[in-house]
């Protein structure tokens, strides 16, 4: 098929366009500044210059595609008001779908994620546990959800909306943080560890949303797309340890006081548009439980992920070493 990616200057949607090649698609991408499409890519795409918020660039991008993968996302930055979250996680989806209806487009599958449910507080959740977003990005990850649907309704386009969970693997920045501290031996646990944590290996990603985009009769529906496993916090931790070959756990420290640090960080950094060096949503992540059923994804899609935690792990520890990250 001939497929558009957007966000394709992104670990996620780089990811994606490399597996749809590999898949025998032709595939196109929007992106705002070529010069940051991976020059791997660059030669093997065709490259459509835009912006996802101008409907006449979106037009551009998807006249003449089969299937629309909308990957774009702006995810945190410090500083950024949240009109601009909207304007790019929600009121763009809608564009998009009503542009791609009237360029012949088939399919729109929209990446949504996990996070639009929140704290998980009888894991594992399903693609109907409540939404109980939690800061500006997952909000305007629900409005984008329900504003997909509504332009789905009234342009009859097909439209799938995947919930991915925690995405890792070879050259992700943001779990790096944390594999990357545990490779050195300065990771810092927060807590017991107790809590869920549902990773989702890139590779195995990218194949569910293959299948979100092929796979006949899902119109209008929500898949959540996690990896095979679910572990505690505390056992990804040992697990990367064991990897890395760092015989000694992490320091530990109780939650509630490092919040309260990072409360009062936000509270000093707001005004000035700064990123605080502790905050709670960073503190939250020690304490709340993010594990999901996939079960929908299996039965309806076929979709079967194949790299588990440990091998996923070793992947992109590998890959770090490699480009000399860690």
């Amino acid at each position: 098929m001939r497929v558009l990616v957007t966000g394709v200057t992104g670990f996620t949607g780089g990811h994606l366009a490399r597996y749809l090649i590999g898949a025998g698609d032709t595939v196109r991408v929007l992106a705002r500044q070529p010069d940051r499409v991976p020059a791997d890519l660059r030669g093997r795409v065709e490259i459509v210059v835009g912006d996802l918020t101008r409907a006449d660039d979106l037009r551009r991008a998807a006249t003449g595609c089969e299937v629309v993968y909308n990957i774009a996302a702006l995810y945190r930055e410090a500083g950024l008001p949240a009109e601009t979250y909207r304007a790019v996680n929600a009121r763009a989806v809608a564009t998009l779908i009503e542009v791609a209806a009237d360029a012949g487009v088939r399919r729109v599958v929209h990446c949504s994620t996990v996070g639009v449910h929140g704290d998980v507080e009888h894991p594992p959740a399903n693609e109907d546990a409540p939404l109980r977003p939690g800061d500006i990005y997952q909000e305007t990850k629900v409005e984008g959800e329900r504003l997909a649907r509504e332009a789905a309704a009234r342009t009859g386009l097909e439209v799938v909306i995947a919930r991915p969970t925690g995405i890792y693997g070879p050259g992700d920045r943001r779990l790096f943080k944390m594999f990357g501290q545990i490779a050195r031996g300065r990771f810092v646990m927060l807590g017991s560890g107790t809590n869920y944590y549902h990773l989702t290996y890139v590779e195995d990603l990218c194949a569910g949303f293959r299948l979100c985009g092929t796979v006949p009769g899902v119109a209008g529906r929500t898949y959540i797309l996690g990896g095979g496993e679910v572990t505690t916090l505390a056992d990804l931790v040992r697990v990367t340890s064991e990897i890395a070959g760092r015989s000694r756990g992490p320091v530990r420290l109780p939650v509630w006081p490092v919040w309260l640090v990072g409360a009062a960080c936000e509270m000093i950094c707001a005004p000035f548009g700064l990123t605080p060096p502790i905050y709670r949503r960073r503190v939250d992540f020690f304490r709340k439980s993010r594990a999901f059923d996939i079960d929908r994804a299996r039965r309806e899609l076929g979709y079967a992920p194949r790299v588990g935690v440990r091998e996923g792990i070793t992947r992109t520890l590998e890959w770090y070493r490699e480009h000399g990250w860690i």
